[in-house]
């Protein structure tokens, strides 16, 4: 009998990474590695563990995700987005190892007026979508076997996300104020989690599905909202599932982006076209609203 795969895992404590500790089960024996064992702006520590586990499919689920302190300290976002991930690319290319790696829509500027394509040409507006997208350029050009999924808006029952905040602020207070002028879909860690667990069985059974730009896949929940759409779906289940909230989904206010300025600009539509990866695969992605409202089950205990 064969030796299982060995999969590290990086990222393991953030939200998708804790969904993957689960998902990535039948691929094989899975060392999740937290920021604590491994971080990704420590290049000697990560090549230690690179070399000292040699893992032959390597998953990288961490990330600097902090969009507006990005602005003001790029080196930063730069050394965890982009110089890991070539890090690990190269690693991956001399040993033979895959590498699953994320990426984000911020990579495009929302003014394609559609769901972005693959093939779209890239034009993040800020710091941390260019550095995301250097983190996909590098693994593209160091010719390692690789997996790069772009997805957007992703939300989890563990840690702190956007439903959640909107929950907790609308306990707090009698008015929300919400822009309603950027639109995109949000995505369920577990969704993603599943999708990359099946995509990874393919490829290891089928190494040569992959080839070129057919490493990049959008993958994104079906369905689209605003900001504003997004938080009224969230108080609107809260309420119906009985906890208390001082402000209801008809006190939301709706604003423009202008009304609600940060540091570092947002693409104004995150819509992803993922029919590629659907046909690849043979799946079809679910609609956002279930996903949020399991998750919020989850996350507050609330029942029906």
């Amino acid at each position: 009998m064969n030796a299982p795969r060995r999969v590290l895992l990086l990222g393991a404590d953030g939200q998708l990474g804790w969904e993957l500790r689960r998902a990535l089960q039948p691929i094989g024996e899975v060392v999740a590695a937290g920021r604590a064992q491994v971080d990704l702006g420590d290049a000697p520590r990560l090549r230690e563990c690179l070399r000292t586990l040699q893992p032959e499919v390597v998953v990288n689920a961490a990330a600097y995700t902090a969009v507006d302190r990005a602005q003001s300290e790029p080196d930063a976002a730069l050394r965890i987005n982009a110089e890991a991930p070539r890090l690990l690319a190269e690693h991956a290319a001399s040993t033979g190892a895959w590498l699953l790696h994320y990426s984000t829509d911020y990579v495009f500027d929302g003014s394609a007026g559609r769901p972005s394509r693959e093939s779209d040409a890239p034009n993040p507006l800020g710091v941390y979508g260019r550095s995301k997208l250097e983190g996909e350029q590098a693994i593209r050009a160091s010719g390692c076997r690789h997996l790069i999924l772009r997805t957007s808006w992703v939300f989890a029952a563990r840690g702190e996300n956007f439903a959640r905040t909107m929950v907790r602020l609308a306990s707090e207070r009698e008015h929300l104020r919400v822009v309603a002028d950027q639109v995109g879909a949000p995505t369920g860690a577990e969704l993603i989690a599943d999708v990359s667990a099946l995509a990874l069985h393919r490829l290891l059974r089928e190494p040569d599905l992959v080839r070129g730009n057919a490493g990049l896949y959008h993958l994104s929940s079906s369905g689209s909202t605003s900001w504003h759409g997004y938080a009224c779906h969230v108080l609107r289940h809260v309420a119906a599932r009985g906890m208390a909230l001082r402000c209801s989904a008809e006190q939301v206010q709706a604003i423009g982006s202008a009304q609600y300025p940060l540091p570092a600009p947002r693409p104004a539509d995150s819509r992803l076209d993922c029919s590629a990866l659907q046909q690849w695969l043979g799946v079809h992605l679910p609609p956002w609203q279930p996903q949020v409202e399991r998750m919020l089950d989850e996350a507050f205990g609330l029942r029906a």
